[in-house]
């Protein structure tokens, strides 16, 4: 009689921790989708940030290169996003430039140090999402089969240096 015992304790053990991985995995996939949605929200932002200090700069090329980065398709949106980025890079305001310039050029280097952030946050949770994928248990089960595989947004470190 021990052994029923036994059998059934250990069937509620493997349910219960089955349970708690698939809660696991969906947990870290709808973590990785909404943090690539907060990363695309701060890239819009920042696209918005560049598109004003062009205007105000009187940069021509800058505009043109942020609006490619809002209406850039998936597959072209990493690229978009580094064409934007060393267009900001080459932002170089002379020293007698109005306030006005410099105060957009500060928004524009806060708004990429929280691109920054939020692509550090994306690429953890892919990184965690990917590596509970990875695991026996989770495939021989197909505990991910309702969700799609989280792809790292790879662009060049967004941050920029300011010269005042």
């Amino acid at each position: 009689m021990w052994w029923v015992v036994a059998v059934v304790t250990a069937v509620v053990l493997v349910a219960t921790y089955v349970t708690w991985t698939a809660g696991r995995v969906d947990r870290l996939h709808a973590r990785a989708a909404a943090a690539y949605s907060a990363l695309d929200a701060q890239l819009v932002r920042r696209a918005a940030t560049a598109v004003e200090l062009g205007e105000r700069a009187g940069l021509a090329d800058l505009p043109p290169t942020a609006k490619a980065a809002i209406t850039a398709r998936a597959d072209e949106r990493e690229l978009a996003e580094n064409d934007l980025t060393h267009a900001l890079r080459e932002v170089r305001p002379a020293a007698d430039a109005p306030e006005e310039i410099h105060e957009s050029l500060r928004a524009a280097a806060a708004a990429s140090r929280r691109v920054a952030l939020a692509r550090q946050v994306h690429s953890d949770l892919v990184r965690d999402a990917r590596a509970i994928r990875r695991r026996p248990m989770v495939r021989v089960l197909r505990l991910c089969r309702h969700h799609p595989e989280p792809h790292f947004f790879d662009i060049d470190d967004p941050t920029l240096e300011l010269s005042d």
